[in-house]
């Protein structure tokens, strides 16, 4: 089964993707902040991030720098941010 972690810190969003994800038979995991992030995708590994950019302790991007220093993960970027040079430096991260 394809595991799913969902890095959002809008409860609301967290339980739309959670309950959408689980009905299409996905497990699923989700953290509301960077840290919980870094520390659920080391045990157990998930498959795909869904990862939004604007967490309240640390920015998306560096979260992104963390997974990589260690994971080859396919992150897919959440953003409700209307810079484009922010996408690019997420998606170059």
């Amino acid at each position: 089964m394809t595991r799913v972690l969902v890095v959002e810190d809008d409860p609301q969003r967290v339980r739309a993707l959670v309950i959408n994800l689980q009905a299409r038979r996905y497990e699923v995991d989700a953290a509301p902040d960077g840290t919980s992030t870094l520390r659920l995708a080391a045990v157990p590994r998930p498959d795909v991030v869904l990862l939004d950019l604007g967490l309240p302790d640390m920015d998306g991007v560096d979260v992104i720098k963390g997974l990589r220093g260690w994971t080859r993960v396919p992150i897919l970027v959440l953003s409700a941010r209307q810079a484009s040079d922010e996408k690019v430096a997420a998606t170059s991260a």
